[in-house]
């Protein structure tokens, strides 16, 4: 349910596109990302990072994009969050005393800490290659194509990813006194 929640704008612009061209699709998604951002806020009385930066640079990039009528600059959006998360991975190597992902990992899982920096360096690999790949795919296909690839082809690769992941970490997942898997 929580992944459905997360890909909500991203699912409304793909619909919204299919519907009613890129600039509705635009419109849809920084809609329904102030909606989701809001709901959260409403039902946890907190904002969840992530999509407070999502949703700032949707606004930045989708606004753009509705107020000088050139798709470019939402096609630019999903490179930016991706090199933002890898800059903030890169930082957490300097800043704090662990990466952060082991800081979002390290309560289901215990492992040494070069594997941690080993994961660091590839989800930062991940972050700029998705961003670089969103860029080819903007320049180099169809606007449709490249609707297309933001919902089916990130998500898929995303997915694949954090499969790889799982697999690589799956000897270090700590399991409770009950024997079941955390």
């Amino acid at each position: 349910m929580k992944l459905l929640y997360d890909f909500f704008p991203i699912l409304l612009f793909f619909i919204a596109y299919k519907l009613d061209g890129i600039y509705t699709a635009t419109g849809v998604a920084i809609a329904a990302a102030a909606l989701q951002t809001g709901v959260f806020w409403l039902r946890h009385r907190r904002f969840e990072k992530m999509h407070l930066v999502t949703f700032g640079l949707l606004v930045f990039f989708g606004g753009l994009t509705l107020l000088l009528r050139d798709p470019v600059f939402i096609k630019w959006k999903p490179s930016v969050v991706n090199w933002l998360f890898a800059a903030v991975f890169l930082g957490s190597h300097w800043i704090g005393d662990k990466p952060v992902i082991e800081r979002m990992m390290s309560h289901a899982i215990q492992a040494p800490s070069p594997v941690w920096l080993k994961l660091s360096w590839m989800w930062i690999a991940f972050f700029i290659s998705v961003g670089l790949l969103n860029l080819y795919v903007a320049y180099s296909f169809s606007e449709e194509t490249w609707v297309n690839f933001k919902l089916f082809g990130m998500l898929g690769i995303t997915f694949a990813f954090v499969i790889a992941q799982g697999l690589y970490l799956g000897r270090y997942v700590i399991e409770d006194k009950a024997g079941e898997k955390s």
